[in-house]
């Protein structure tokens, strides 16, 4: 039986169109209510077979939500009348609107998912949370701005609303064994994380850190890139006094390796996790790879974990999302940081930063 009403806001590829076509790179502009929409499969049904295991289908947060028995998916917003008509094709629904505020204001959802372009999300965030939202899932990335992350997260924090901002590897199952994992000392003390960059689209290792460094220092960043996009594409490295552990932020590297006194674990998005653990050995001591405890990541993921995880917090099983707001912002933050100190010729750069108008550009579609 449902117990929750959930609504969507923005109906494009992660709102709604990830489950019902392929993929199309048509250039749009982000204020256009026209806007390319491929050939949809209106009636498509997943079948788990595909995908056996445990893995995220099925991927846009509209599906998500049908999927879940104890949610009622009620309504849903956008600018695009095709991808409204599209909405209520599908789920039989006719409380769709092109006002994102009027739904929040008349639906009053429980849920809500907001998969708009990041420029608005901020607003939409709080604005949910004050018509009575009680979890709110956003697309990636969370925001531009640092101080659009700090309204976002206090406004969560203060009203009790769990905030999960992307539906990214961070929110499968797999990650919470890997935490699991570190915190009972099977790697023993966590000396250093290393990730492929800081990325505040995709930051793994923001779940394992848990807090916000004291400095970074950051070299061979690039200007602004023709997508648009001027996100740190450098090396560097974080460093959190209180928890003694280094983050390295490297080009190349796996998607999150965690080095401890007695072994390792590394993430990559192809081969999921890996343990190594120190043993011994006829001649001494050796490190050597031990079999990984289930769950085991998994692609396809989508919108399924993260949804999960706000669920659980409501329902008192989780705390926080593995992918929470607090924890991207921890990210964004170490990000724009890194570039800071790139700039300045690799200078130790102090957090938190005082000037919270600081952000990223990102990819023109985002």
């Amino acid at each position: 039986m449902a117990r929750y009403r959930a609504a969507v806001i923005g109906l494009g590829w992660m709102g709604l169109l990830y489950d019902l076509a392929k993929r199309s790179s048509d250039r749009f502009e982000i204020e256009d209510t026209d806007r390319p929409t491929p050939q949809l499969d209106i009636h498509r049904r997943f079948h788990h077979h595909e995908h056996a295991g445990n893995s995220g289908l099925p991927t846009s947060y509209s599906e998500a939500f049908c999927d879940r028995p104890d949610v009622e998916l009620i309504a849903a917003a956008d600018r695009d009348s095709k991808r409204l008509d599209a909405f209520r094709e599908r789920y039989g629904i006719d409380r769709v609107y092109t006002d994102a505020e009027k739904m929040l204001q008349d639906e009053r959802p429980e849920l809500v998912a907001v998969a708009t372009n990041t420029s608005t999300r901020a607003d939409l965030t709080v604005l949910a949370v004050e018509c009575g939202a009680r979890g709110i899932v956003t697309e990636k990335p969370m925001a531009h701005t640092l101080v659009e992350v700090d309204r976002m997260v206090q406004a969560c924090a203060q009203a009790g609303v769990p905030l999960s901002c992307g539906s990214i590897s961070t929110t499968d199952p797999a990650f919470a064994r890997a935490r699991e994992l570190v915190q009972e000392g099977a790697i023993g003390e966590l000396l250093s994380i290393e990730a492929p960059n800081a990325s505040a689209q995709h930051q793994n290792w923001a779940y394992f850190l848990d807090v916000l460094p004291d400095w970074v220092v950051g070299i061979g960043d690039t200007v602004r890139r023709e997508s648009g996009s001027d996100e740190f594409v450098g090396t560097g490295m974080a460093w959190s006094e209180g928890r003694g552990i280094a983050v390295h932020f490297r080009p190349g590297a796996p998607g999150v390796r965690l080095c401890g006194s007695r072994g390792e674990m590394t993430f990559d998005y192809s081969q999921g996790w890996r343990l190594w653990q120190q043993v011994e050995a006829p001649g001494g001591t050796a490190r050597a790879e031990v079999p990984w405890p289930a769950p085991q990541f998994q692609p396809p993921y989508g919108a399924v974990y993260t949804i999960a995880d706000v669920v659980d917090c409501i329902d008192g099983r989780l705390d926080e999302p593995k992918n929470s707001g607090r924890r991207v912002g921890i990210a964004l933050e170490v990000e724009v940081a890194l570039k800071q100190s790139s700039a300045q010729g690799g200078a130790q750069v102090s957090v938190p930063l005082t000037d919270r108008d600081l952000g990223l550009n990102y990819d023109w579609f985002r």
